[in-house]
C-alpha cells in the first residue's frame, strides 16, 4: 500500500491541532493509502535573560519573584500533565513517525517512502509559528508529490521579510488549497495563482464519526454547562455575558483553558468533543471550537482573538460567512436566541463543501492529473 506523509504543526497542547491532524489522516486513509504524520523538529529557543538581570529582580522584590516562580512551577506542572494526556490521545489515534526531520537532517529514504506529501491544515504557513521553515511548504519533496490541503496563514498579510521566500516556496507546490479567503488573496498576490478555499478537515468527518471517538468526561458536572475555551484573553463583553447567563440560568462554568482550574484543564481531545456536544452554550475564540459547535449543533458565541500577534480572525470570519452563522459572533448575537440556533441550513452547505474538498483531493492524488 502506498503511503502519504502529513506535514503539520506537531505538539501535544492544542485541541484543534490534534483533531485536525486526526481528521486529515482519516480522510486520506479513505483513498486507500497508509498515512503517517511526519514530525518536524522544533527550532531551539535561544532567548535567555542575563544572570545579572535575574539577580537584580530578586534583590529588588524577592517576595514577588518567588511568588512568580511558585506560580510558574504550578502552571508548568499542570501543562505537563495535560501534555501527557494529549500524547496518550495521539498515540491512540494518530500514526506519527518515530523520527523527526529538519532541513539539515532529512532521512535518505524519505522521498522513496511516500507517494505524496500533504501539508495542512492548521496554521502551517503562519510565519510567527513556523519560524521561516520551508519544510511546511514541502520544499524537500518533488513538485508532483506536493499537496496543500486547506493550510492557514493565520494572518491577513505576510511580513515583508518573508515575502521572497513565500513566493519561491509556493511556486513549487503542485496542488494548493487554503482555509480562508485571506489565504487565497495572499497566494494570488504572491504568485498570481487562483486557489480554492476549502473547509478544515475536521468538517469532512461526520458528527457520528467524531462521537465514535469522543470520551465521556468522568465526573462531569451534573448541572447544565456553560463551556468556555479562550486561547487569548477573555474579552470583557464575553466575560460580562458569561457572568450574566451563569446566574440567570443556573449554569456551571467549565473553563478548559485555565491551568488553575485543574479538573477541567486536564481535559483531553476526546473529552473536549464530549464537552462541546453536551454543553448548553459554548463561548470561545477558537476556530475549531466554532467548527465542532457547528458539527454538534451546539449553541455557541464566538469572539475575536485577543493576542499579541497580528489578527488571526480571518479564519473565523470565513467560517461564519460560509455557513451563514455571522449571528453567532458576539458583536451580532441576539441574546434572546443565545441558546437557540437554527442549524437546518448548514447540512446542505456541509455536503457541498465536503464534495468540493473530496473532488480536490481526488484530483490531487492522481499523479500527472
Amino acid at each position: 500500500m502506498e503511503k502519504i506523509g502529513i506535514i503539520t504543526l506537531n505538539g501535544y497542547y492544542n485541541y484543534g491541532n490534534r483533531l485536525q491532524n486526526y481528521a486529515l489522516q482519516e480522510v486520506l486513509k479513505s483513498y486507500d493509502f497508509e498515512v503517517e504524520t511526519i514530525w518536524i523538529e522544533s527550532p531551539k529557543n535561544n532567548k535567555r535573560k542575563s544572570t545579572f538581570k535575574k539577580l537584580k529582580k530578586v534583590l529588588v522584590n524577592p517576595t514577588l519573584v518567588f511568588k512568580k516562580i511558585y506560580n510558574k512551577l504550578f502552571i508548568n506542572d499542570k501543562k505537563e500533565k495535560r501534555k501527557q494526556r494529549f500524547k496518550i490521545f495521539s498515540e491512540q489515534y494518530i500514526n506519527e513517525t518515530n523520527y523527526k526531520i529538519t532541513k539539515e537532517n532529512l532521512p535518505v529514504k524519505l522521498l522513496n517512502d511516500y507517494a505524496y506529501f500533504v501539508t495542512g491544515s492548521d496554521q502551517v504557513w503562519n510565519p510567527y509559528y513556523i519560524k521561516g521553515s520551508s519544510l511546511y511548504f514541502l520544499s524537500f519533496a518533488p513538485k508532483e508529490k506536493s499537496i496543500a490541503y486547506s493550510p492557514s496563514f493565520g494572518i491577513s498579510e505576510i511580513p515583508q521579510q518573508h515575502i521572497d521566500n513565500y513566493k519561491e516556496w509556493l511556486k513549487e507546490i503542485a496542488h494548493i488549497s487554503v482555509r480562508e479567503q485571506d489565504g487565497a488573496n495572499i497566494v494570488k498576490e504572491l504568485i498570481n495563482r487562483d486557489v480554492e478555499v476549502l473547509v478544515d478537515p475536521t468538517l469532512l468527518l461526520r458528527r457520528e464519526e467524531w462521537l465514535s471517538i469522543a470520551k465521556p468526561v468522568v465526573n462531569k458536572p451534573n448541572k447544565d454547562i456553560l463551556l468556555t475555551y479562550f486561547l487569548g484573553e477573555v474579552p470583557k463583553n464575553a466575560q460580562k455575558m458569561i457572568n450574566k447567563y451563569k446566574k440567570k440560568h443556573n449554569l456551571i462554568v467549565v473553563n478548559l483553558a485555565n491551568p488553575k482550574h485543574k479538573k477541567f484543564y486536564l481535559t483531553d481531545p476526546a473529552e473536549f468533543l464530549d464537552y462541546i456536544n453536551s454543553a448548553k452554550v459554548f463561548f470561545t475564540d477558537s476556530f475549531h471550537g466554532a467548527v465542532f459547535s457547528i458539527l454538534f449543533e451546539t449553541p455557541f458565541v464566538v469572539t475575536d482573538r485577543k493576542s499579541k500577534t497580528p489578527s488571526m480572525n480571518s479564519r473565523i470570519v470565513t467560517l461564519l460567512s460560509k455557513f451563514n452563522l455571522e449571528s453567532r459572533h458576539i458583536n451580532n448575537i441576539n441574546k434572546k436566541e443565545l441558546f437557540n440556533v437554527d442549524y437546518s441550513h448548514t447540512h446542505k452547505i456541509l455536503n457541498e463543501e465536503r464534495d468540493r474538498s473530496f473532488n480536490y483531493l481526488e484530483r490531487s492524488l492522481t499523479k500527472g492529473k
